[in-house]
């Protein structure tokens, strides 16, 4: 049996839920449900020992059809279901896996009428901290943000890559607001500081960790933290595979003028990888949508203007202000579509056209915007109605679906 495990059901209900749990730290980037988030779906959850795994007789050749034994050692989540029980039949085949024979299991069950579907488990050594660890993240859940944040804190960087991956998870589906209520505390306990410092400045340190710990340490940190940030940001040795535009927050807030300085020598220099300058353009949304006390909204078109200037990646920020409704820079915009670099590039004039069919719907006197649709709309009407349909579309909410999950009567 591999260490985790989760059933197509499982999957699709992550796949089609996802649209309405996203992350909302601006800087990370969790990966499915959190185990304690998936406490209110499972109906009991269960930690022991599997033995006696029975392949389904009528179909042997099957990957995980039969049933395993789970030796009870602690109930992480109760139900009348298993009151009383020291052995509950999992109906899954889950056979000892040969290089570790001694783990120990912790497993998610849903109950359907009499069916019992175990849907997700995961395999820990007999001295893993995940059962203390998830008691606790429950306990966490039902308290403030605060409170529940700081407990999670406490095992960002555990030992333990099942704990430590969804300690990070639970902060990037946080709100930013409660992250930001969270770092504004620590100001008072400079030991805060001093740990993230630490995190940032060990070379074991995960890389999709910097963008969360550069953007808590803005907060929290002291002004002189700046230039601790500013030599890692420097550092020949580093590479910000992953979180570059948190760590360039974080210089941002703990010093606005020379971290800001940073950031624009940093998207615009065409030479930087794509990735280099898409981390820049994360860390100016940040500055429009959750800052805009720091870095004034001016500045902020200012760099969208030298980010739109660079072809292979003008859609984006493009669309972000389409989406942000900044209707005067049309002219800015719209210019593009005679540049050579860029109207050479069909997603660059797709995103001019698409900027200049909302502003001329969102403004009709806009006739510039105007008179550009139209045209268009004359070399290619089946395109415009197109870009039309798919603007009306983007205002709709969502589907969801409710896939229908698998299951084994309960023994």
């Amino acid at each position: 049996m591999r260490s985790r495990w989760i059933v197509a059901a499982l999957a699709a209900v992550l796949l089609f839920a996802s649209p309405s749990v996203v992350s909302a730290c601006p800087f990370c980037s969790p990966s499915g449900e959190t185990l304690s988030g998936e406490v209110s779906q499972a109906d009991f959850i269960l930690y022991g020992t599997l033995s006696n795994a029975q392949k389904d007789p009528t179909d042997p050749d099957s990957f995980n059809k039969g049933t395993t034994d789970l030796t009870i050692e602690l109930v992480i989540k109760g139900h009348d279901a298993v009151k009383g029980k020291k052995v509950v039949t999992v109906p899954r085949y889950l056979p000892p896996d040969p290089k570790n024979p001694n783990l120990k299991h912790l497993i998610f069950f849903k109950l359907y009428a009499d069916q019992l579907d175990a849907y997700r488990g995961e395999g820990v050594p007999a001295d893993s901290k995940l059962p203390e660890y998830l008691k606790g993240a429950i306990e966490a859940r039902s308290k403030d943000m605060v409170t529940r944040l700081t407990y999670f804190f406490g095992y960002l960087e555990s030992p333990d890559l099942v704990i430590s991956s969804d300690a990070y998870s639970e902060f990037g589906y946080a709100e930013y607001k409660e992250v930001r209520d969270l770092a504004d505390k620590w100001k008072a306990d400079p030991a805060k500081g001093k740990q993230l410092l630490a995190w940032m400045e060990d070379k074991n340190t995960r890389p999709t960790r910097f963008g969360l710990y550069g953007m808590l340490l803005g907060h929290c940190g002291k002004p002189e933290d700046a230039k601790v940030l500013r030599s890692l940001l420097d550092d020949p040795a580093r590479s910000y595979t992953s979180g570059l535009d948190g760590v360039i927050a974080g210089y941002v807030l703990l010093d606005p003028k020379a971290g800001w300085d940073y950031l624009l020598k940093v998207i615009g220099n065409a030479k930087k990888d794509f990735s280099e300058r898409y981390a820049g353009l994360r860390t100016v949304r940040f500055f429009w949508e959750s800052r805009p006390d720091v870095i004034a909204k001016t500045q902020v078109l200012d760099a969208m203007k030298v980010l739109m200037d660079q072809s292979d990646l003008a859609d984006l920020p493009m669309e972000d202000l389409r989406k942000w409704k900044v209707w005067e820079l049309t002219p800015v915009v719209l210019a593009y579509a005679g540049k050579e670099s860029h109207n050479i590039i069909p997603i660059v004039t797709r995103a001019v056209l698409k900027f200049a069919i909302a502003a001329a719907t969102a403004d009709p006197k806009n006739t510039q915007a105007v008179e550009f649709v139209a045209q268009a709309r004359q070399k290619d009407p089946r395109r415009v109605e197109f870009l039309e349909s798919l603007l009306k579309d983007e205002q709709k909410p969502p589907a969801t679906t409710s896939p229908t999950a698998s299951s084994s009567k309960l023994k």
